[in-house]
């Protein structure tokens, strides 16, 4: 894993060399081993290596092809590069590595943008086809490497790169805040639009290339993650998922440095752990709350089963608060999910230890395991009721006073593209207006976001709708997003078995009543784990990455702290700010649990001072 930065077609006179060698000392952390150049009239790249795969000097970036004419900088890994390296040296092709980078760039040779059909992996790459004058820019499959861009409207300049930070030390980039990024935030937790917080610096999306010729871009999707329910058996199943799985995490366990992996007291960790045998695993908790939000004691009884020795830190309130501003650096644009804090954390634990690790993200929104996916047994019977009558109960309910039967009522006579939009939901939206200034009240609404997404998969059942969502939401926008730049922030790459082409093949075709039914969520994965796993371990409930915001904000000193930025001048700028004091004092006094609300504003106000005011 690494990062890599660049710039084309610029008019601006600017020293290239001292330009890339400064947007490449804020990635480094990306890539502390080595850094490499390449420049020319039309285009300069950059690249900070993090050595994984072939340590010599011959796997360095960036990359060339026999006659220089094809130039590559890539950070992620192709775990199928051996068997299409095979292929390509049976067609002529030369390497002068072992690395799997040299596989793209003759894969691009050989086959064009097609070698994205090929590869099996996490990427983002950039290749410079000096012949053809020709950029092609991909990310991989699920998004789970990063890859912004900018295009100067001016003269169709265009900067790129794994992380924004990076763009704000080219010369022609002029940093403002895209204002329409806020009021979906609050909803989100993240920034869920193409566009970023940084006007004009846009992400190239998941399963998503892009061509870039003389100032002209051209984006075009190449995969999607759509579930097509083949009819079978679970036994079928649950062998396909025991196979798949243990071929994913053989794939992924390929390094010649050490690999660990991160684990909690869930089935995702748990079963990836089991299939690794890694010599170490990596857990965090909380003090003063390890009962309440604490699984590193699971964590340690599992690792002891399996006879691998595990590493646990527990972390302090005080660490979090502190630590939030250089979270927020790492993270690039604001994202108030909780369990960005603890996996920081966990990320630097494992990091004095291992360079890889792999982890259990992806399992849920591929096999189905969150709890909005499963229908409750009073909703299964108040559904019985036909639509007709249901859906103006719904609409009456949508007007009266909030209370766990108005809810209720209401979600009963809501189809799913009303009622879900992903696994976050902070702000309701006519909050998010109430707090709101005038000026960034006018971001898209909520609805419009989730419809685009929705339109695509109209036919599709309710489950396969809403895993899809967060398929192209959620997961890149929220759960990928804060897994590499958290990991990367301490020099560590972390790998996702589960988000691999082949296990979504295979999870696209299980039945939704195979995926989740009434006995549990995640089914089919909870059976073929429970024949590695303990049955505890197989079968417990979801609990995620929780960490006890809602009470640290009932401590004086975190009330005062997060109560001094909301009466700052930045949040005047932006919030009705007697509104967040609202928030804050009931929620300190106990009277409502706003905690959400105030974390989610505040790490805003926290990126915002970073980014706009120090740097």
């Amino acid at each position: 894993m690494c990062g890599f930065v660049g710039f084309a077609g610029s008019n601006l006179a600017l020293d290239k060399e001292k330009t890339i060698n400064t947007m490449m000392d804020t990635i480094i952390h990306r890539g502390p081993d080595s850094g490499g150049i390449y420049t020319d009239e039309a285009v300069t790249l950059g690249f900070r290596r993090l050595m994984i795969i072939d340590l010599s000097e011959e796997a360095s970036q960036p990359m060339y092809n026999e006659d220089k004419s094809c130039v590559l900088v890539f950070n992620g890994e192709i775990y199928n590069y051996q068997i299409l390296r095979i292929e390509l040296e049976k067609k002529g092709h030369i390497f002068k590595s072992n690395t799997d980078s040299e596989v793209i760039i003759h894969a691009y040779e050989e086959y064009g943008v097609d070698l994205l059909q090929k590869v099996r992996g996490m990427f983002a790459f950039t290749i410079w086809d000096t012949k053809n004058e020709t950029m092609f820019l991909a990310r991989d499959f699920f998004g789970i490497k990063p890859l912004y861009y900018t295009q100067n409207t001016t003269d169709n300049s265009l900067i790129f790169g794994s992380e924004i930070k990076s763009f704000l030390k080219h010369p022609s980039f002029k940093k403002e805040l895209n204002k329409d990024a806020l009021r979906p935030y609050l909803t989100f937790q993240y920034s869920v639009l193409d566009e970023t917080f940084f006007k004009g610096v846009y992400k190239l999306k998941p399963g998503h290339y892009m061509i870039y010729k003389k100032g002209d871009i051209k984006i075009k999707r190449y995969w999607d993650c759509l579930f097509d329910e083949k009819e079978n058996t679970l036994e079928y199943y649950v062998d396909k998922i025991k196979s798949t799985m243990l071929e994913s995490v053989n794939y992924h366990k390929i390094s010649d440095v050490k690999v660990g992996s991160f684990l909690s007291g869930g089935i995702d960790s748990s079963y990836i752990t089991a299939l690794l045998m890694p010599n170490n695993t990596f857990s965090v908790g909380f003090h003063d709350y390890e009962a309440m939000f604490d699984e590193t004691n699971l964590a340690k009884e599992l690792s002891d089963l399996l006879k691998v020795e595990n590493h646990r830190k527990i972390i302090t309130a005080d660490e979090c608060f502190e630590m939030l501003p250089t979270i927020q650096y790492h993270m690039d644009e604001p994202q108030s999910n909780p369990s960005s804090v603890p996996l920081y954390f966990l990320a630097g634990l494992a990091s004095e230890f291992v360079t890889v690790v792999l982890s259990g993200e992806g399992a849920d929104e591929i096999f189905g395991g969150y709890d909005w996916y499963q229908t409750s047994p009073t909703m299964n019977k108040y559904q019985k009721i036909p639509y007709p009558i249901r859906r103006p109960i719904s609409l009456v309910c949508k007007k009266l006073p909030k209370n766990r039967a108005t809810g209720f009522l209401l979600k009963g006579g809501q189809k799913v593209e009303e009622k879900f939009i992903g696994q976050a939901k902070v702000f309701e939206e006519n909050d998010a207006l109430m707090v709101l200034k005038d000026d960034y009240k006018n971001g898209p609404s909520v609805e419009s976001i989730t419809k685009k997404v929705y339109d695509r998969v109209k036919n599709q059942d309710d489950l396969s709708k809403m895993q899809y969502i967060d398929l192209n939401l959620w997961l890149p926008g929220d759960i990928l997003l804060k897994a590499d730049k958290m990991s990367m922030a301490h020099s560590l790459e972390l790998r996702v078995p589960f988000l691999d082409k082949e296990v979504m093949a295979l999870a696209s075709q299980i039945p939704s009543y195979l995926r989740v039914n009434r006995k549990n969520t995640k089914y089919s994965l909870r059976v073929a784990a429970g024949e590695t796993l303990p049955e505890a371990w197989a079968n417990r409930k979801k609990v995620g990455f929780p960490i006890p915001i809602r009470y640290w904000l009932r401590e004086k000193k975190y009330y005062d702290l997060v109560k001094e930025m909301f009466e700052s001048d930045i949040a005047k700028e932006f919030f009705n700010t007697d509104h967040l004091i609202r928030f804050l004092d009931e929620h300190y006094t106990r009277k409502n649990n706003y905690a959400r609300y105030i974390w989610t504003v505040y790490v805003f106000l926290v990126w915002y001072e970073k980014f706009f005011v120090e740097l």
